[in-house]
């Protein structure tokens, strides 16, 4: 995502965590900040990718935090998966700068072409502020409402994913008991009206949910709970095959991966 805001020629400042996250912006024009108070000092749009809640406040809060350093009016886009409560809370406690919640789908591959989804919540002038920039890594940039409503969405997608990982998985185990040629049934799975993004991600990991645990469970685990904390009794059903799913997985002690 980085490196779309870039090559499409928007004056760009970066910073991580970790030095090595930055080697692959060598060749680029990109400014490097020294630490998160001078990023937000560089910043009209500070565009952050960390994976949970905890993350987003370290890097934006404190009087080392990117938001003491940025200018009122600047906006924040949240694009890390995390509760809508943290937007919210973080919009309440720094009234003179925009927050925008803009959680993605799709990987590194998508957004090379231009082609992820952003899932928007927040005030509309600031987005429109800000869909340029969406633009340079993104092919539909969707609007649901108010702060929040964009993890919202982002979290329904991923419970709603995870759950069906899970049935996928489920009915390869069933097809094999029953005899059938699987990669036939991946061919009716991926043709029929039972088709679904899951069924072919599953088809193509060994007909098991363990390639997936390996490459995505730990953040699956990490939205079903949040999502979770969301919803509580009001999703029962789809929370239920979700949950079953990450328990399949046996994630569910694992922590996500590092942030960058």
């Amino acid at each position: 995502m980085a490196r779309r805001v870039i090559e499409d020629g928007f004056t760009t400042t970066l910073w991580a965590r970790r030095a090595q996250s930055l080697e692959p912006f060598a060749d680029t024009g990109a400014a490097y900040a020294t630490d998160r108070r001078a990023l937000g000092a560089a910043s009209d749009v500070l565009c952050l990718c960390v994976t949970g809640d905890g993350d987003v406040d370290e890097i934006l809060r404190g009087e080392e935090g990117a938001l003491a350093g940025m200018a009122p009016g600047g906006i924040v886009v949240i694009h890390s998966t995390v509760h809508p409560d943290t937007c919210i809370r973080l919009q309440a406690d720094y009234a003179d700068v925009h927050f925008v919640d803009a959680p993605v789908s799709g990987g590194g591959h998508m957004a090379a072409a231009k082609a992820l989804l952003v899932m928007v919540g927040g005030e509309r002038e600031p987005i429109e502020r800000c869909r340029p920039v969406f633009e340079t890594y993104a092919n539909s940039v969707i609007h649901l409402g108010g702060l929040g409503s964009g993890q919202a969405a982002k979290l329904l997608n991923n419970s709603l994913f995870t759950a069906h990982l899970g049935l996928a998985a489920s009915t390869f185990s069933v097809a094999g008991s029953l005899g059938l040629d699987l990669d036939a049934l991946a061919d009716v799975l991926s043709a029929g009206s039972a088709r679904s993004y899951a069924a072919e991600v599953i088809a193509n990991s060994g007909r098991s949910l363990s390639v997936m645990a390996e490459l995505a469970g730990p953040l699956l685990a990490k939205d079903v709970a949040i999502f979770a904390a969301v919803v509580g009794a009001n999703s029962r059903g789809l929370l239920q095959m979700a949950t079953a799913t990450i328990d399949a997985m046996h994630l569910n002690d694992s922590a996500p991966p590092d942030a960058q």
